[in-house]
């Protein structure tokens, strides 16, 4: 990690997060001089659990998979992060130590804030505060939702679900992460996710192109299966 060497992006990219779509243009350039612009490369750890917080991390460019470790060791990927998207947030309301992993999965560039003085401005910017309420409570609606799906759906429902949700207005996708980690976001393994996709395609429901491609062909038919009506 160093230094971005081109500090004058702070105010980009703190426009592309929409907690902070509201703030006056003076606001905004309160919360560029607390932030400090950082280059990462492919691989590199943004912090892991244990370490102390502090600090909310907006993803300008690049992609970060944000992951836990159960006590038996098997790694869980909680979610992927692209441009917009911000994590750490929870230590800037608490004073417990982070309690998942960031690693980058490109080379990335980051807008880090200081947790304390973007308190004070949350202070004076009431907006600022509902926004992240609202947006943490969004990821929790949608973390309770793959538990439930984890709990309750089969593996078909489970996958059929999560492809609907990449489709959503498009018929054609490119897995914005690898079949491993969507495997371990939806609570199965990669070979279960593979045969589940190669029973899709010979349903008729997707067709598969290369690693990552998939054409959506019967929605109908994928709707059905995610309902639980295969």
């Amino acid at each position: 990690m160093r230094q971005c060497d081109h500090p004058n992006k702070h105010t980009s990219c703190i426009k592309t997060v929409p907690i902070f779509s509201s703030v006056s243009f003076e606001e905004m350039l309160e919360i560029a001089a607390i932030t400090e612009a950082r280059n990462y490369q492919k691989g590199e750890m943004v912090y892991t659990a244990g370490d102390q917080g502090g600090k909310l991390y907006v993803l300008h460019t690049g992609k970060v998979r944000i992951t836990r470790i159960n006590p038996n060791g098997k790694e869980q990927v909680i979610r992927i992060l692209g441009p917009g998207d911000f994590m750490g947030e929870l230590s800037l309301f608490s004073s417990m130590p982070l309690t998942d992993n960031a690693q980058v999965l490109e080379d990335s560039t980051m807008c880090v804030i200081e947790g304390a003085k973007l308190k004070e401005l949350m202070a004076k910017n009431p907006i600022i505060s509902f926004k992240i309420i609202d947006e943490l409570s969004q990821r929790l609606e949608k973390l309770e939702t793959r538990i439930e799906a984890i709990s309750l759906s089969s593996v078909e429902e489970r996958l059929a679900q999560a492809l609907l949700e990449l489709f959503d207005t498009e018929i054609e996708i490119v897995l914005p992460m690898t079949k491993g980690d969507l495997a371990s976001q939806l609570g199965m393994s990669q070979e279960t996710l593979s045969r589940k996709l190669g029973v899709f395609q010979e349903q008729n429901l997707i067709k598969l192109e290369g690693h990552r491609k998939i054409i959506l062909l019967d929605k109908d038919g994928l709707e059905k299966v995610a309902q639980g009506y295969n």
